[in-house]
């Protein structure tokens, strides 16, 4: 039998539940993207969120910098040079930036990236090996972007993973869909760790 992961040795990443990735207000309808599956994934992570917290665990938070050209890194607006792949906010409110449905409380981290993966940011990795965490949580939006890419990145830093499936989410595009549930089914259990439903984590844990 398996040994249970101590609560105190995890840490929950949930990545970008901001208005950007999730508010009515912030979807692309000229390029078809919606953002209903991922309003309705919210009030369940919410709830494990809490109930992780209750357990002893520790949340991470991250969001983004505004998405324009004078936050992102070189490449990415290289890449945004093919007009299939542009996207930059025109928002200056703040608005996109702030945290949709979910809320950091005292002793949460907070990191904020400016490209797909969370640990970019070297902030992120600092407060894990400062809260000695060996496996890493992961939930969030959007499964086949940035949730891939910080799963790569926490993999190569060499941190084991459970990855809580149905808190991941994405946009209602049809392809996006079916990429996302690919790395669900396939590449995330066979690559790189646990991937299970979120009502399942507590008997992992003690």
């Amino acid at each position: 039998m398996q040994a249970r992961i101590a609560i105190n040795e995890t840490a929950l990443i949930v990545i970008d539940v901001i208005n950007s990735c999730c508010h009515e207000n912030c979807e692309t309808r000229n390029w078809g993207v919606s953002f209903k599956k991922i309003r309705r994934m919210v009030p369940a992570l919410n709830a494990f969120i809490s109930a992780y917290r209750l357990a002893g665990g520790r949340v991470i938070f991250v969001n983004c910098t505004p998405w324009t050209k004078a936050f992102l890194p070189r490449n990415l607006v290289e890449l945004y040079e093919n007009p299939r792949c542009r996207y930059y906010s025109s928002d200056a409110s703040g608005f996109p930036e702030k945290f949709f449905g979910v809320s950091p409380e005292k002793g949460d981290g907070i990191v904020t990236k400016n490209t797909y993966d969370a640990f970019t940011n070297p902030k992120l990795d600092k407060i894990l090996r400062k809260q000695k965490a060996k496996c890493i949580i992961i939930a969030g939006v959007f499964g086949e972007g940035c949730v891939h890419s910080t799963i790569q990145g926490a993999f190569s830093k060499g941190y084991n993973l459970i990855i809580l499936k149905d808190l991941i989410e994405t946009t209602d595009v049809k392809a996006r869909q079916r990429l996302q549930a690919l790395l669900k089914d396939y590449t995330w259990p066979v690559m790189f760790g646990k991937t299970l439903n979120s009502k399942d984590f507590f008997r992992l844990v003690r």
